[in-house]
């Protein structure tokens, strides 16, 4: 999938030119945006020595790396060697992960995954701190294009090289997996969490259940939604979305407005949610009676409408 290669290391002219930029006395940019036009400025112009100053200035002064930080490499991939000797001589610690990660992100974002990997393999050896969120931006990439087989094989490189996965890597596994129903794949996932002593977060749930969601099985969805808040792990107003929308696409309009009565009163802002949203889905399936009750319901609970509800407010339900 890709070759691993020897960290390159930074020359002694390039050490010597770093030297001699550090004492000149050039202004400091206000903010991380200006940093980043700056460095874009200098990486255009392949002025790598400069480069590294701002990275290390931007670094002191509170200023982290952004997506945005290394938007000129897009460009020109060919000057990526350069630029992996100049992140190996930032200082060491937070300042050279943070730049090592951000080229990272950007790279996945323009859709350059074997470059990326380039890059988290030099992190690796470049002494500064990779770690799981460092592969994050990949997998997410991966995952989500369905290219399971090389995710996996970056799962198995990170394990190789000491790098232990978090519940994170093994989210967007189960989300993509979750996406097209395939619930045997999920199980999969699980059980390789277990082994690694994982525990299920919120997206974890969210996944799953959104997974049987999209395998048509609403009792298994409300199910894992229940055990979920059992274990006390808040869930996302995603996961409540998750099934409202299927049982209504479904045809199961009245389990709809049992499911979000049965959360009611507890949190005003899931309650917004809830009930706006199934409204929303009553109206958009054509079943105005029920609609008509649900907006009823949120006009006793003093919840307030958007827009849209409003108007069919209006016109159906208000005398």
């Amino acid at each position: 999938m890709f070759v691993l290669r020897k960290t390159l290391k930074p020359s002694s002219v390039f050490t010597t030119i770093h030297r001699f930029i550090a004492t000149v006395n050039l202004p400091e940019p206000p903010s991380s945006a200006a940093y980043d036009d700056l460095i874009a400025s200098a990486g255009h112009k392949r002025d790598f020595a400069t480069v590294h100053h701002l990275l290390n200035q931007r670094y002191a002064k509170g200023f982290l790396t952004t997506n945005n930080t290394f938007k000129f490499i897009s460009t020109d991939i060919s000057v990526l060697d350069e630029l992996l000797k100049t992140l190996s001589a930032l200082n060491e610690g937070h300042c050279r992960k943070s730049a090592y990660d951000s080229l990272i992100s950007w790279l996945c974002k323009v859709k350059l995954t074997e470059a990326a990997l380039r890059v988290a393999d030099a992190a690796i050896h470049g002494k500064c701190g990779a770690d799981a969120s460092s592969f994050h931006p990949i997998l997410s990439l991966l995952t989500r294009k369905k290219n399971f087989d090389e995710a996996w094989r970056v799962i198995e490189f990170m394990r190789a090289n000491g790098i232990s996965r978090d519940i994170t890597s093994y989210n967007f596994f189960l989300t993509s997996y979750s996406i097209t129903g395939n619930l045997k794949s999920c199980a999969d996932v699980l059980k390789k969490m277990g082994e690694e002593g994982l525990k299920a977060d919120g997206r974890t749930y969210d996944a799953l259940v959104l997974g049987a969601c999209k395998a048509g099985k609403m009792d298994g969805a409300m199910a894992i939604l229940r055990r979920m808040l059992d274990d006390g792990i808040e869930a996302m107003y995603a996961t409540y979305a998750h099934v409202i929308g299927n049982l209504v696409r479904l045809g199961y309009c009245a389990q709809a407005v049992e499911f979000v009565m049965s959360y009611a009163g507890k949190n005003p802002k899931l309650d917004s949610h809830n009930f706006g949203l199934l409204a929303t889905r009553l109206i958009a399936v054509e079943k105005v009676n029920e609609a008509k009750y649900v907006l009823e319901e949120m006009v006793k609970r003093d919840i307030q409408f958007g827009e849209k509800l409003q108007k069919f407010y209006n016109e159906n339900v208000k005398v």
